[in-house]
């Protein structure tokens, strides 16, 4: 009959990969000799949690202290899943003084945080701040209670006291002991005396005055007062079956009771207010057989816990290590009248596990881990009140690294071993360290290189052969940081937070955390496939059966399929193959390599599954997280969650955990694609429709499913890449003009010291607050109340993490964080993975993949993703972000042009006008009926393309500019700058469609605003009318810049620039018709009104208008101008030319109600 289990945990790993944590070192030197007993005691942990450690609100919340001793040191570290703690590593040496089993106690008070620490020689009390009474900082990092240790005196009396049998004659040192704080304040230390005895040492409140006293508490009963420690021979008593091997003290009203496991399987309760012992009682009685064998022999590793609490009072579990015969004795504390107490049996529990680490007990569990014969860590739970059965509920342990490293034949063996050596979930810096200096070299690839060459000097080495040497020093390297990483994962003690229910593993070099294991993770990990779990996955006994028989045949499948077959799929998955084939080839490697009929030993299995199309369906579904709920990031998280799981130990614990479920998903949809193949083939109980359905739905899902487990498994072994600040800013300034949402931003919480992978980076940037925020959406957390319940919270960060990587989900928070964090690399190979088989967030697939180009600097790859993009603006949501701002989309503006603008801007920001120009040309099809956007576009197209240079194009975009403000804008600039590159030729040469007079009064007033000698505006008029045939103008042109050159450069190279004038004005008057050879002069004695209303050529001058016949004209000019050339009487010419008729012509006026242009256009016979 099956039995019902719990659903199991699993282990996770929370070490450091690239920096050792860095211990502030304090020695405290006592003066005291080596103790002659020369006893060794073993490496030991424990871990302290604090009481307010599962309220959000507090300042204590998911905060810890755990310890380790060896020898004569111990080392503290304080932690906390919320914040970054600063100052939090501490290590203590006392030289001479071995830390006692259970030397190690931490207690809390309402100002201070208290620890007592127990040796072979002294005690000690450290006395720290509480975390409420310190400074409380609102960024990631906050200062440990450890930060000002160092101002402790550890020598004062308050602090430490050497025991008096520290300088006597005492040849055997305490087996064991425990500390306490009274409710007074005093500091207790028990120790066991080897005669038998419990001395207790007594410190005062650290607070008060008082003298140390010391008790011992012996088997008569009796309390006597010592001075110091009797040796045992002096006292005559030679028996030592009463030597306790285990002690727990618990408090209880007014009195402290020391229960002692002592070596005569005996557990003793002494009372420190009555000064006798209350109660004995012979634990093997609650064994069932074999109580004389055991009897004879002294107890040496039985172990003590308790546990209390105000609903079920004071319970123990006794832990009886016999040979094949171990077992738990669970009883509570009773009392009765007259201060006597009883124990009463609540549970025996056994195992067949030999030996015991340690162990918790809990309200209605215990928890132990033990070493197996192979010295791997085991760590199991079981109800004490509710299991019949016995059994025990599973925690997949964390698996070593793999003893060996498969190299492909097209593969680098030193990048292969180097990812595996730094990749997550494998090795610890210190692992590495340590091995690095076993071989006595700072850079292993440097001495390696070394040996490679002594190696190869003698004669010349092939490739195959050289990589073949490769191999074996770094296999060699390898193996040596496997046996430093499994003395570092030796378990040394477990810890239980009372608040929280976290359960953590204290390790010789790091600590895990037990995690709860989802049911279909469950199912498939658990070898007692005949269990069932309760709750979640299972509907009915007959559903439960087939998915059961499912389940192990996937386990058949695994463990059945050779190591080069799964590399063949893990290859495959990598080269985007499709797995359907490759599972296909797969299953037919197995059926040709059949030899122990495993393959017919799954066939017929398979034939016992009485629906497996339904079992199979719901193994999907369990496994597919995609959810038609939107994810949303943009909920503003309160000041109480802006740190709940924040750092960087949580992330990377929880990020690890992702890591570790989509491990084992993949392989659950590999053997089930592998299993789907085989139903194809055999089809004995899948018919006629189930069978269509299984060709067409089932296999595709259970494939795009292995495909996605397979990129969250890539994505959290990928490390995030350092980007300089510089680059990191630039970039960022680029991405600006996207206006997208802060909540993407990088943020100054990643450790330089310890690199993070690119979905942590996305948890600690983006998804935490998110997840966070629709956690506590439905609860009120404006109380100190809400409890933080481990396996709750962390199940459901998980689960909402996953959601937020799923690729199926509309959510594109994850490559959206990549983008905008600058780890392009990682993001192509991310879209790289996705793209065959992901059909959601397609065209946001493209423009990042865009993006990505962009910044390797592929522009025409990045257009074409982008124009690809295109096609899903109005569909996706990230695209939909890009159409712009609010004010921008409450505009009728299609959704695809403004996407268009915002990738126009990225590109200008970017500086690449050829792409703008290309990108804006096929935008202006999709404006056909928007001039608005027209006009922009043609702009942006003029605008590069007279930047790069292309003035023929410049020229073609602003003739077909639709908005005439623009093109009149756009003409001015393109006059501008081809006179700034000396480029006239181009300008006078384009024929300026419907924009003469524009292009004429651009020209005229950029010269009429410049200065003359460093400007040539009035030639490239001159040269522009010319260009024309229009003579009559270029003569006025030539005539005004001779008249200016007279009045505003008075010098012989402004004369002789004037001479040239007049000389091409009079050229040009030969050209007009007789009809129209006149041109415009100011005079003098213009009134205010006129110059207002129609402006002249110079501030001080009007303009009235004279005209002259031409061979009148020509004979006058010919005649001033054969003066002038002579250079002689310059100054009387000029003034004469100034004064306005040097040759006595009197002028004719002409009306002045017209403009300038109206008068040089006239007919001076009709003015007449």
């Amino acid at each position: 009959m099956a039995g019902v289990l719990e659903r199991s945990y699993i282990e996770i790993c929370g070490f450091e990969r690239e920096s050792v944590l860095r211990f502030r070192q304090i020695t405290l030197n006592l003066g005291v000799g080596l103790h002659s007993s020369g006893v060794k005691y073993a490496d030991s942990a424990g871990g302290f949690s604090y009481e307010d450690s599962g309220k959000l609100l507090s300042v204590t919340s998911n905060r810890f202290i755990h310890w380790s001793t060896s020898g004569d040191t111990v080392q503290f570290v304080e932690q906390s899943l919320d914040t970054n703690l600063l100052n939090n590593a501490v290590r203590l040496r006392i030289p001479n003084c071995l830390l006692l089993p259970g030397g190690v106690c931490i207690q809390e008070t309402l100002n201070n945080i208290i620890i007592l620490i127990v040796t072979s020689q002294s005690v000690h009390r450290l006395v720290l701040p509480h975390p409420t009474r310190m400074y409380r900082s609102v960024s990631v990092w906050t200062f440990s209670i450890f930060t000002d240790i160092g101002k402790l005196n550890l020598n004062e009396p308050a602090h430490s006291y050497v025991l008096p049998f520290a300088q006597g004659t005492q040849t055997t040192a305490p087996s064991t002991s425990a500390a306490w704080i009274s409710h007074e304040g005093e500091a207790l230390f028990a120790l066991a005396s080897p005669s038998g005895a419990i001395t207790v040492v007594t410190l005062p409140a650290h607070d008060q005055d008082g003298t140390v006293s010391i008790l011992e508490l012996k088997q008569s009963s009796m309390m006597q007062r010592l001075a110091g420690w009797m040796p045992t021979a002096i006292r005559g008593d030679q028996s030592i079956p009463d030597l306790a091997i285990s002690l727990a003290v618990h408090q209880l009203e007014d009195d402290t009771f020391i229960f002692a496991l002592c070596q005569d399987h005996k557990l003793r309760m002494w009372s420190l207010k009555h000064q006798m012992c209350l109660l004995v009682t012979d634990m093997l009685e609650y064994m069932p057989a074999g109580r004389g064998e055991v009897k004879a022999s002294p107890a040496l590793a039985h172990k003590l816990r308790l546990f209390f609490s105000s609903s079920i009072g004071l319970c123990l579990a006794i832990y009886l290590a016999v040979p094949k015969r171990s077992q738990f004795c669970v009883l509570q504390l009773v009392a009765s009248e007259n201060n006597r107490y009883s124990l009463d049996h609540i549970s025996t529990l056994f195992t067949t596990q030999e030996t015991l680490v340690d162990f918790v007990l809990t309200a209605t569990d215990i928890w132990a881990v033990w070493l197996d014969n192979d010295n791997q860590t085991v760590v199991k739970y079981i109800s004490f009140e509710h299991n019949t059965t016995g059994m025990w509920n599973q925690v997949f342990v964390q698996p070593s690294p793999e003893e060996e490293v498969h190299v492909g034949e097209d593969q680098d063996p030193r990048e292969i071993y180097l990812d595996v050596l730094f990749s997550p979930l494998r090795f610890t810096a210190s692992a590495i360290i340590k091995a690095l200096q076993s071989l006595v070299a700072a850079l292993v690839t440097t001495k390696r290189c070394f040996q490679l060459q002594g190696s190869v000097t003698e004669y010349e080495f092939c490739q195959e052969d050289y990589r073949l040497l490769q191999v074996e020093f770094w296999s060699k390297f390898y193996a040596c940081c496997l046996q430093y990483q499994d003395v570092l994962s030796t378990p040394l003690a477990l810890h239980i937070s009372p608040a929280t229910a976290m359960v953590c593993v204290l390790k010789k070099g790091f600590v895990s955390f037990l995690l709860p294991c989802f049911a279909i993770d469950h199912l498939y990990l658990n070898p007692a496939v005949s269990a069932v779990i309760s709750g979640g996955l299972l509907l009915d006994s007959e559903m439960s059966r087939d998915v059961l028989q499912l389940v192990q045949c996937l386990r058949m499948v695994n463990e059945s399929l050779p190591e080069d077959m799964a590399y063949e799929m893990e290859k495959a998955l990598e080269d985007l193959l499709s797995p359907e084939k490759v599972s296909e080839k797969v299953l037919e490697g197995l059926l040709a390599s059949d030899n122990g009929n495993v393959i017919q030993d799954i066939t017929n299995k398979l034939q016992d599954i009485n629906n497996p199309i339904v079992a199979i369906n719901m193994l999907l579904r369990e496994l597919d997280l995609e959810t038609d709920a939107e994810t949303d990031s943009r909920h503003t998280v309160r000041i109480s969650l802006s740190q709940l799981y924040g750092s960087s130990v949580a992330a990377s614990l929880i990020c690890q955990a992702v890591c570790q479920i989509a491990m084992t998903r993949t392989l659950i949809c590999r053997d089930l694609l592998i299993l789907q193949q085989l139903y194809l083939r055999i089809g004995d109980n899948v018919r006629g429709s189930q069978l269509l359905q299984l060709q067409q739905d089932l296999i595709s899902r259970c494939s795009n499913l292995l495909c996605t487990y397979h990129l969250l498994k890539q994505m959290s072994l990928t490390l995030s890449s350092s980007v300089p600040l510089d680059i990191l800013n630039a970039d960022l300034q680029h991405l600006s003009v996207l206006e997208l949402s802060d909540s993407t931003t990088p943020t100054s919480r990643r450790s330089v010291l310890n690199p993070q992978t690119v979905v942590e980076l996305f948890y600690q940037n983006v998804a935490r607050k998110a997840i966070m925020s629709q956690i506590f959406s439905q609860q009120d957390v404006e109380g100190n109340q809400t409890m933080l319940h481990w396996s709750q919270m962390i199940s459901s960060v998980l689960t909402l993490l996953c959601q937020f990587l799923w690729p199926s989900n509309p959510s594109f928070l994850f490559p959206e964080c990549l983008m905008l964090n600058c780890q392009y690399t990682q993001l192509q190979e991310y879209v790289r993975l996705v793209g065959p088989w992901c059909q959601v967030n397609v065209g946001s697939y493209r423009f990042v993949l865009g993006h990505c180009y962009l910044a390797s600097g592929e522009g025409q790859k990045a257009l074409q993703c982008f124009q690809e993009a295109a096609a899903e603006v109005d569909k996706e949501e990230f695209l939909m972000k890009l159409t712009g701002s609010v004010e921008e989309a409450a505009t009728t503006t299609a959704p695809r042009l403004l996407y268009y603008n915002k990738v126009l801007r990225l590109l200008e920001d970017i500086g690449l006008p050829e792409l703008v120009i290309h990108l804006a040309t096929l935008a202006i099809s999709e404006a056909a009926n928007d001039e608005r956007i027209q006009a922009a576009l043609w702009t942006r197209i003029f605008k590069h393309h007279l930047d790069l240079g292309h003035n023929s194009q410049a020229y073609e975009a602003l003739t077909q500019n639709p908005d005439s403000s623009r093109q009149l804008d756009c003409l001015r600039q393109l006059v501008v700058v081809l006179c700034e590159r000396a480029q006239l030729r181009d300008l006078v040469q384009f024929s300026f469609v419907n924009l003469h007079d524009e292009v004429v009064s651009i020209i005229e007033s950029r010269a009429r605003a410049v200065d003359l000698m460093t400007h040539n505006y009035y030639e490239l008029l001159y040269a522009f009318h010319i260009n024309r045939h229009n003579y009559r103008k270029a003569g006025t042109v030539m005539f005004e810049y001779g008249m200016r050159l007279g009045r505003e450069v008075r010098t012989l190279r402004g004369l002789q620039k004037q001479v040239n004038c007049y000389l091409a004005a009079l050229s040009c008057l030969r050209l007009v018709h007789p009809d129209y050879a006149w041109i415009v002069q100011p005079s003098s004695g213009a009134a205010t009104t006129l110059i207002i209303r129609r402006p002249p050529f110079f501030q001080m001058y009007w303009m009235e208008c004279s005209y002259m016949y031409l061979s009148r004209t020509v004979t006058v000019l010919m005649s001033w101008f054969g003066s002038c050339s002579q250079t002689t009487n310059t100054v009387s010419h000029r003034r004469s030319i100034h004064k306005g008729g040097a040759h006595g012509n009197a002028p004719l006026t002409v009306t002045t109600g017209k403009s300038r242009r109206d008068n040089l256009c006239t007919n001076p016979k009709q003015e007449r």
